[in-house]
């Protein structure tokens, strides 16, 4: 029984970590609950399922339930992309996802509250007083139904033309817990997979694809229906009723009532922590103003 996940928290909850290459910390910060893991061997990558980088997970209250931003779980957000990200250089964002699919919505959405500074120079940022800006580029590719186009052929394109430091790639994910739907985030530094969670995986998205660093983050949206039956039944009971779920049931994916809601809000955390990672000197307010 394939249980789909994006998460490398809930993949390591499922082995031995005994066998070493696999690092855990958590601690609290902001009033999220933040959890580190490193793997750093090749065995452990294998293991998990996942690149060998840094997994950050940030748990925060729920995004249906709470409206507010408070700077303190603003912050938080904003350190851990800090702690990933290359001290200076242009940044490219890309937020990946349908706009018309609203659970895969979170990537293009995030992307919109983006400040993008590339074109901002010389006289120009002198007179609007944003000399110290960092150079961030923006884009929303679409998908693959939408352009004919692979994004990760996109984004290749748009990197060898611009040679960008590094790249930010925002997609949904899949869970396979409904507990950490739209209360989670992942910051990874080992790229992306589109699609993977959903079982549609398309072109790899990372360092070894475009030659520079990849920072995927993601908030997960949906369950499919299989790893749904599966965390509410357990293995035993998904096991005795699996006749009940495939074949039809296992294409299908299982999101929150609320999804718009959790998308908005998610997008905006999202979108205002990374502003704030790559613009430091200015004051979240004003980086609000500045991103519409």
């Amino acid at each position: 029984m394939q249980l789909r996940t994006d998460l490398a928290l809930e993949l390591a909850e499922t082995i031995d970590q005994a066998g070493g290459g696999i690092s855990v910390s958590e601690y609290d910060k902001g009033g999220a609950k933040i959890s580190r893991i490193k793997l750093t061997s090749d065995d452990s990558a294998q293991s998990i399922g996942k690149p060998k980088g840094t997994y950050i997970t940030i748990t925060v209250p729920p995004f249906s339930d709470d409206a507010e931003l408070g700077d303190e779980l603003l912050m938080a957000v904003k350190d851990e992309f800090t702690s990933l990200l290359p001290k200076e250089g242009l940044i490219l964002v890309v937020g990946i996802g349908n706009t018309s699919v609203t659970p895969d919505a979170l990537g293009p959405k995030a992307a919109a509250g983006i400040l993008a500074t590339r074109h901002i120079s010389g006289e120009l940022a002198r007179s609007a007083g944003l000399e110290n800006l960092r150079p961030v580029a923006v884009l929303s590719p679409g998908v693959l139904g939408q352009t004919g186009i692979e994004t990760g052929d996109i984004i290749a394109g748009i990197v060898k033309n611009i040679e960008p430091a590094a790249v930010i790639a925002i997609d949904a994910l899949a869970s396979r817990k409904l507990s950490r739907l739209g209360c989670t985030i992942q910051i990874a530094d080992s790229g992306i997979n589109p699609g993977a969670g959903v079982g549609n995986k398309r072109r790899e998205i990372s360092l070894s694809t475009l030659g520079v660093p990849v920072i995927s983050v993601g908030v997960p949206t949906v369950v499919d229906a299989t790893t749904l039956v599966f965390d509410l039944l357990g293995e035993d009971g998904a096991r005795q009723n699996k006749e009940l779920i495939e074949p039809r049931g296992a294409g299908m994916m299982v999101t929150p009532r609320e999804i718009d809601i959790l998308i908005e809000r998610a997008a905006r955390l999202v979108s205002r922590a990374v502003n704030c990672a790559l613009q430091p000197g200015i004051p979240p307010e004003d980086l609000l103003v500045l991103a519409g």
